[in-house]
């Protein structure tokens, strides 16, 4: 059984992988994106929240998934062109994945197992479900993509 994320070194947007354990000591709030979703602009938000703290010990990590309404129909450079000129994404982001069905990434495998959904469901209902993680690594939290990254910031603050 994995103990913690930092066993997984998932592909970076560039496809380089990036091995968690890169960010050990840190909390993370890990997010599956999409450029085409009404929860876009949460990307504002999110990356509000990653400025807010970044100096303080904290990062946010987006992987960019097709599998809700084919809404981030792109390659990696066009994600990376959305983000960064609709909303001036600084945070890291990561190669395209999937979070549910048997191809699904194994670190979001690892995540839904630590922390369920609504009524003890392991999957992902839709783009931008968060997962706060400690800095110990462990999964703390799980929240639904309507939960606005701001709604957040108490939590963040809580484990820095």
């Amino acid at each position: 059984m994995t103990a913690s994320i930092y066993d997984f070194s998932p592909a970076g947007i560039d496809g380089t992988p990036i091995p968690l354990r890169t960010f050990e000591g840190k909390v993370l709030l890990i997010v599956n994106t999409a450029s085409h979703c009404g929860f876009t602009p949460q990307f504002e938000g999110l990356e509000a929240l990653y400025r807010n703290y970044k100096d303080k010990g904290f990062e946010m990590l987006g992987f960019p998934c097709n599998q809700f309404g084919a809404q981030e129909p792109g390659d990696a450079q066009e994600i990376m062109a959305f983000c960064t000129t609709h909303y001036d994404v600084t945070f890291p982001m990561f190669a395209k994945i999937e979070v549910n069905g048997e191809n699904a990434h194994p670190l979001y495998q690892f995540l839904k197992s630590e922390a369920t959904g609504l009524l003890g469901t392991q999957a992902i209902k839709w783009n931008f479900t968060k997962f706060l993680i400690d800095r110990a690594g462990h999964v703390v939290s799980r929240h639904a993509p309507g939960d606005a990254p701001a709604g957040l910031a108490k939590s963040i603050e809580k484990l820095l």
